[in-house]
């Protein structure tokens, strides 16, 4: 299991203060979506510059102009772009050549999707390296969690391509890594805390303990 930290409250002349502690260990940086709103893609490609090894997903959520929005991730140098499972399938399927004609992935987000287990295979069909179940945050205020999803989803795909997000924190994580996605990722509850790179390890000794 990967854990990969979602930094949404940063902009590009303080990201170093979350990233350079963590560089040597973690697993993924995701560049968030109000991020990629707010500055496009540079912070992945200053983190790219710096640490050419560390695998950097960039959050840009795709929902239209799949080929060319696509390729501004990549351009930056992005291992990971992500595109909305609602998005119309044409729009999927571009991102999803877009990226594997540059040697990067691609992760689906389930946001929003009320039947999870009909869109993952469909997803896993049109050639998706990851597929995430994700409980907005909006919606996290309501109480609810991922928990449930990733178990439907679970039941249709294989566990090293799933990933899950929405709230994950180090009292939960533990629940989460019992299931064995492929991919944890957590923001706040990392990026927020006093010692990012203390958070960073416990969070990952918790995955690791449920792995063994």
């Amino acid at each position: 299991m990967k854990l990969q930290i979602a930094i949404d409250n940063a902009n590009s002349s303080n990201i170093f203060d979350i990233v350079d502690p963590i560089a040597d260990v973690i697993d993924i940086v995701e560049i968030g979506t109000p991020m990629v709103i707010r500055e496009g893609q540079t912070a992945v490609r200053m983190i790219k510059e710096k640490y050419p090894d560390l695998t950097v997903l960039s959050d840009s959520k795709i929902a239209d102009g799949g080929a060319l929005e696509c390729q501004y991730a990549v351009d930056a140098g992005a291992d990971i772009i992500t595109v909305l499972a609602i998005a119309a399938d044409q729009t999927i399927q571009d991102v999803i050549s877009t990226a594997h004609e540059s040697g990067r992935k691609v992760m689906v987000d389930l946001l929003s999707i009320t039947d999870i287990k009909a869109r993952a295979v469909e997803l896993k069909e049109m050639g998706a390296d990851y597929i995430a179940v994700h409980t907005a945050f909006d919606v996290q205020k309501t109480g609810r969690t991922p928990y449930g999803d990733l178990k439907q989803l679970l039941e249709v795909i294989p566990a090293d391509i799933c990933a899950v997000a929405g709230g994950v924190k180090l009292s939960t994580v533990s629940d989460y890594a019992a299931l064995h996605p492929g991919i944890i990722i957590a923001g706040g509850a990392l990026y927020n805390a006093p010692d990012v790179r203390s958070a960073v390890i416990e969070m990952k000794e918790k995955i690791s303990a449920q792995e063994e």
